[in-house]
């Protein structure tokens, strides 16, 4: 069964969810600490915060540039 909810590896979900809480946000200015906290404050976000590098990161912060661009 799969499970309910975004995991690390949807970036573009995850991005596109973020955008819509932070729209004034300029994804360049995040540290990835920060960019990580409000990933796993996300209502739809239900995976395990052990499972997170910063390769996911920088794929979530790829898939925020290139939707506000």
């Amino acid at each position: 069964m799969a499970s309910l909810g975004l995991t690390w590896l949807d970036s573009l979900e995850i991005a596109l969810d973020l955008i819509e809480q932070h729209p004034d946000v300029d994804p360049l200015t995040l540290h990835f600490t920060e960019l990580r906290q409000w990933v796993l404050e996300l209502e739809r976000f239900n995976d395990d915060p052990q499972h997170c590098g910063e390769r996911v990161l920088e794929a979530i912060q790829l898939a925020w540039i290139s939707e506000i661009d």
